[in-house]
Formats: C-alpha cells, structure tokens, sequence
C-alpha cells in the first residue's frame, strides 16, 4: 500500500489510542467452539454409556461376538472418526470468518482513531496483510481441529483404562465431565488468545504500512497472574518493527502475542524534523 508516512503537524510527536481487540467477536468465537465441544461431548457420553451398558439395538448388534473392551473399541472408533471428521471441516470455515471479521474490526478502530487525530488514510488488502491474514487462518485451523484431537485421545484412554480395571458407569461418566471441563476452558483460552494475537498482529502490519515506527508498550493489569516483565514495561516505548526484548521468554515479542498475553500498545506518530 503505497502511503506516505504519517507525520504529526507539528514537532511533538502524537500518542494514538490503542486498537484493542473485540469482546463481541471473542465471545461469538467461544460460543461457536463451545457449541462443537458440547455437541462432542453429549454424543460421546450418549453412546460410550450405552456401549458399556449394551442397552441399544445398535450395540447390541456389535457385541453379539464381542468382548466389553472391543464393543467399547469399535464404538469408539467409529465416534472418534465423526467426530474429527466434524472439527476438521468446521475449523477452516470458523477460521476463515473470525480471521476476516477481526481483520475488519481492527481496521475500523484503526482508521477511526487515525481520523480523530486528523489523519484521512484509506485501507487496502496489501501483500503483508494478506500474508498475516492466511497465517492467522492456518494457525486457527490447526487449533480448532487440535480441541477434537485432544479430547478424544483423553477420552479414548479412560474408556479402556475403565474396561481394564473394572470401574463402574458412574466413574466413566465423573470423568468424561472432567475431561469436557477441560476441553472447554481450552476453547476458552484459544478464542480469547487467537483474538488477541490476531488484533496485535494485524494492527502491528497497518501501522508499519503507514511508516509508524515507534509505539508504547501498555499492560492491560487484567490477568491474575501478570508476566512481572510486561509489567515493568508498561509505558515503555519500542520499535514496532522488532518488537520489544523480553528477559523472561529471551526473545522480541509484541504486545499481546503471547499466549495469555493481553497486554496492548499505543502507536506514537512522529513530528516533522
């Protein structure tokens, strides 16, 4: 995208606001992992408990010539495929819509922001936002199919470890609840941080197109357990275009890529020399 520096109207330097990721599209993002996860889970609780008690016409067909441990097996097979087969054909299209509506939210806040401080700019899908734009989408991707990958490896594991060892229905079924709280707070955790990153990210591009150099750091102070290094940079500037050098994880970062991390900046415009 072809734009001119931006250059603050006198020799003092600007402090923009900060472009701070969307709690709408977060909570739709959770709400539409959830709804996979829940529908994941009742399946799974509906027909593993029926397999171990073999009280449907279905199972009741398999374990004719079946032992308990290789009904389970073959149910479980057989949910493990549809399953995954479900996360991975939704992933692609939850990604591909979440990456574009968060792409689209940040430039809004961008472009408003710019223009309350007197700037007109106009954006365009540019080669480097394209490029983070399908790397936000292939990451998503992985991540949404990974839930399914997870959860059924768990649950796979405990069906049989109940078969081996002789446990009851209850015991399967106080796990299988477990195992979907797990599940959940990692849906949780992915919409919130893929939300995160993703605003960080695509902001981080639009401001360097527009030449922005330098921006402050700013710690949101809203986790529980903040990074003591973000902590002690807040209200430290750095240079957009590496980041900023983080003792702890020993490598440049950028505000709110790091998992958990929701920490956010503020681009500072330079005056004219």
């Amino acid at each position: 995208m072809a734009v001119r520096k931006l250059r603050a109207p006198t020799r003092k330097p600007i402090v923009l606001r900060a472009v701070r990721p969307n709690a709408g599209l977060r909570a739709r993002f959770h709400a539409d992992l959830l709804k996979l996860v829940n529908e994941m889970h009742n399946s799974l609780d509906y027909w593993l408990k029926a397999a171990y008690n073999q009280n449907e016409p279905a199972i009741a067909a398999i374990a004719k010539d079946k032992s308990p441990a290789a009904v389970l097996q073959t149910v479980f097979n057989r949910l493990r495929t549809r399953w995954q087969k479900r996360f991975n054909e939704a992933a692609p299209k939850l990604a591909k819509y979440f990456s574009q509506k968060i792409a689209d939210r940040s430039d809004a806040q961008l472009r408003q922001i710019l223009k309350d401080a007197g700037f007109s700019v106009p954006f365009k899908m540019t080669k480097p936002m394209n490029d983070v734009m399908q790397a936000t989408i292939n990451e998503q991707v992985g991540l949404i199919k990974s839930i399914a990958q997870q959860h059924l490896g768990a649950v796979e594991g405990m069906v049989m470890r109940s078969v081996s060892e002789g446990r009851d229905l209850y015991t399967l079924s106080k796990e299988l609840r477990h195992r979907y709280g797990i599940t959940a707070r990692r849906a949780a955790l992915i919409a919130r941080d893929q939300n995160n990153k993703a605003t960080a990210t695509m902001n981080r591009v639009r401001q360097q197109e527009l030449g922005i150099e330098t921006a402050i750091w700013m710690h949101s102070h809203a986790g529980k357990e903040p990074r003591p290094s973000h902590l002690a940079n807040d209200g430290k500037p750095y240079k957009i275009a590496e980041g900023w050098y983080d003792p702890d994880e020993k490598k440049y970062v950028w505000p709110g890529t790091l998992i958990n991390c929701r920490c956010f900046s503020k681009p500072v415009v330079a005056g004219f020399d």
